[in-house]
């Protein structure tokens, strides 16, 4: 009995396919727990694809994942003195985002990345004089940026790159590749026909690799069925039950993911009132569970244990059955599965 996830694979990998279409010299990204699939799964997929690089998040990733994909790796957490150091083949691409990283990897591959509206790393405009001598000791693979999700401000994306072109070219730096992230397919298009002499490559990880919701699913198996009564207590903490109904063991715990949910951006009225509601149930023990059954979202009878979740089931739902799966809206880049299916 397991956490599942079920993959229709052959529509998976045509989405793979559009994404390389619409991005040509797409660079997959491959971090985290493999968006969910692991490392070596998307490793065979970016080579299935004939991608030349694969961009992962650090070099211990880098380390990992070596022996499972034979074209450059692009480490994308920039090189900081003094890091611990984790033996590498030559074939991995450092990115640096200070003109003191650069000196501090001589003689190695490197890109360069500059400061975005994001404000989270990178070389600025009054550090470009200095990158002259920098680069001369190293193998310049080209530079990069990263851009933002949402523009409040409502600035465009495109002009925010071709204003880096710009000063990049002010001062006389190569110009051959710039990798990019965030972009539309259609911004890319623009870009490149207004700066043809440079090869943009954008690397996409959760777009390529999830952005078909409906060719992935997880399922929880249930391990164990016991009807209860109102009333009746139950569980670590020996709760009572608020209703007559079935407690369902199923797997899927905190090990999996499950129960473990990130932050998120909240827009508008509604959904910062539902997230208030969310949060007023979570002080008396109503939490709603990603699990699934008879067409609804349960709620944990009690907070996931290690490798399984508690489920309440009231009495007028049907009856699960041992070794039934149910359905588990989980967050990929968050969820460990026990076994990968291919359908």
């Amino acid at each position: 009995m397991a956490l599942t996830l079920y993959v229709d694979t052959a529509r998976w990998r045509a989405h793979h396919k559009h994404v390389q279409e619409q991005f040509p010299g797409l660079v997959p990204v491959c971090k985290g727990n493999g968006y969910g699939f692991g490392h070596e799964r998307l490793a065979e997929e970016a080579t299935r694809l004939g991608a030349d690089v694969l961009a992962v998040g650090t070099t211990y990733e880098a380390a990992r994942i070596k022996d499972w994909f034979s074209g450059d790796l692009l480490v994308l957490t920039p090189y900081r003195r003094g890091e611990e150091p984790v033996p590498l083949p030559d074939r991995v691409v450092r990115s640096v985002s200070s003109v003191d990283g650069v000196y501090g990897l001589v003689g190695a591959r490197v890109v360069i990345e500059v400061m975005s509206s994001m404000k989270r790393h990178g070389i600025s405009e009054q550090d470009l004089p200095q990158l002259h001598a920098a680069i001369e000791n190293v193998r310049l693979e080209g530079f990069a940026i990263h851009l933002p999700l949402d523009r409040t401000d409502g600035s465009d994306a495109v002009e925010e790159v071709i204003g880096w072109m710009d000063r990049l070219r002010a001062a006389r730096l190569p110009l051959h590749t710039m990798f990019v992230s965030h972009l539309r397919a259609e911004d890319l298009a623009r870009l490149q026909q207004q700066f043809p002499q440079t090869r943009f490559r954008a690397r996409i990880g959760t777009r390529l690799w999830l952005g078909d919701h409906e060719a992935t699913e997880y399922r929880g198996s249930v391990l164990d069925v016991t009807r209860v009564t109102k009333g009746e207590r139950f569980g670590y903490r020996q709760q009572k039950a608020a209703s007559d109904g079935f407690l369902v063991v199923v797997a899927g715990g905190t090990s999996h993911g499950v129960g473990l949910e990130a932050p998120k951006a909240l827009h508008g009225v509604m959904p910062r009132a539902k997230g208030v509601a969310r949060a007023g149930l979570a002080t008396v023990n109503r939490n709603l569970s990603p699990f699934v059954w008879g067409g609804k979202q349960r709620w944990f009878a009690e907070p996931p244990h290690m490798q399984v979740s508690i489920l309440f089931v009231p009495a007028d739902a049907p009856e699960p059955k041992v070794g039934d799966e149910l359905v588990a809206h989980l967050r990929h880049t968050t969820t460990q599965f026990d076994r990968l299916i291919d359908r």
